[in-house]
Formats: structure tokens, C-alpha cells, sequence
């Protein structure tokens, strides 16, 4: 397999970061799969449909647990009725979500 080292897209936000994500469902358990080609980071959950609020709750729960965060502080600000998502996360950095989240996508 070529390598899954895509860059991921992150943004500086006021007080924090935000990315995007891509969710598909119906998986085992939830896991960071990897980035795409634009930088959005691909994720699997458990719930579904994506946009259901279960699933929307399981991937907040799931990245405040890779970013060690209270989920409190992660937003879902655009998407939440689809596949697609911003999220931001409150008092992070770009740099501390690449750490956390990108070192994950080297496997």
C-alpha cells in the first residue's frame, strides 16, 4: 500500500483548530483511517447514518479520546447532517492536532 502520509488540512481557529472529516459508518469500531487527497481525515464509526445524532456524539466522543480533550471542547460547526464535517476543537493547536492525530496515520 502507498503510504497513507497524506498532509491533513488544519486551520487555525479563534481559540483552537478545525478540520475537516469524512465519516463512513458501520464499522467494527470506531478508527482514524487515514487522509485524503484534499486533507480531509477519514474516519469509521459504529453508528449510523452519519448525520444521526449517535454518530455525530460517537465521533466527537472518539476524537476527544485521540486528541485528550474533553469532548466539551470539540464542535461539530458544519455538516452534522451528513458524511462531511468541520470540526473545530477549542485550545488546541494546529500543531497539537497534527501531532495527536497525524502520528496515527502512519500505520
Amino acid at each position: 500500500m502507498s503510504q497513507n502520509r497524506r498532509k491533513f488540512e488544519i486551520t487555525d481557529a479563534r481559540g483552537g483548530a478545525a478540520f475537516t472529516v469524512r465519516v463512513v459508518t458501520r464499522a467494527v469500531a470506531p478508527e482514524l483511517v487515514g487522509a485524503q487527497e484534499d486533507g480531509t481525515l477519514k474516519i469509521r464509526l459504529v453508528s449510523s447514518p452519519a448525520g444521526d445524532p449517535a454518530a455525530n456524539e460517537e465521533l466527537v466522543n472518539f476524537l476527544a479520546q485521540q486528541l485528550g480533550v474533553p469532548a466539551e471542547r470539540i464542535e461539530i460547526v458544519a455538516g452534522a447532517n451528513g458524511r462531511e464535517k468541520i470540526i473545530s476543537v477549542e485550545g488546541v493547536s494546529t500543531a497539537e492536532v497534527e501531532e495527536k492525530l497525524g502520528g496515527k496515520l502512519a500505520d
